[in-house]
Formats: C-alpha cells, sequence, structure tokens
C-alpha cells in the first residue's frame, strides 16, 4: 500500500493539537484497510521522521436521519495516533 492510499489527513483537534505539542504524538485518518506497519512507514516516508509507536482506532459510523426523516449513517473511519522519537517534529503550516 503506497503512502497516498494509507494516510488520508491529519486530525486537527484541540486534544490532538495538546498531544502534538507534550508529547510528540500526530493524529492522522488513514485507510481502514492500513495496518500498524504500513502506517509507520508512510509516515516515515512522507514527513522524513523516525516513528515509535502507533496506536490505531476503528471508529463506527453513526445513525443519523434527514430532515425528511429517512435513515442513514455517517461514514466510518480509521484512526491513527503516531509517536515520534524524541525531537522529531512535523511542521503542519
Amino acid at each position: 500500500m503506497h503512502a497516498v492510499h494509507t494516510l488520508k489527513l491529519i486530525r486537527l483537534t484541540e486534544k490532538s493539537n495538546k498531544l502534538s505539542s507534550e508529547l510528540g504524538q500526530y493524529t492522522f485518518e488513514v485507510a481502514i484497510s492500513a495496518n500498524k506497519h504500513a502506517i509507520a512507514e508512510a509516515v516515515e516516508k512522507t514527513f522524513k521522521v523516525t516513528v515509535r509507536r502507533v496506536n490505531t482506532l476503528t471508529c463506527a459510523g453513526k445513525n443519523k436521519k434527514s430532515r425528511q426523516g429517512r435513515p442513514s449513517m455517517t461514514s466510518e473511519y480509521k484512526k491513527a495516533i503516531v509517536t515520534l522519537k524524541a525531537g522529531d517534529k512535523i511542521e503542519l503550516v
């Protein structure tokens, strides 16, 4: 799996900003089929950093209703929290 297909986007939330500034952890939305080794390799290739650890979690889609009352679901996605070697950083802007 190529890095382009593995990493979808960087999640920028208050919690992820705090993790990146204090602990050197960055949060990515990744492909559902990606495993931890593929995620680590994609981050290392894309950002030229050393990955120490990868934690993943799959967020299930939630039920919702449209204005007309038709049921639907939000899409499910996979989130990866990547810990970098001390001293490494990813410049987001």
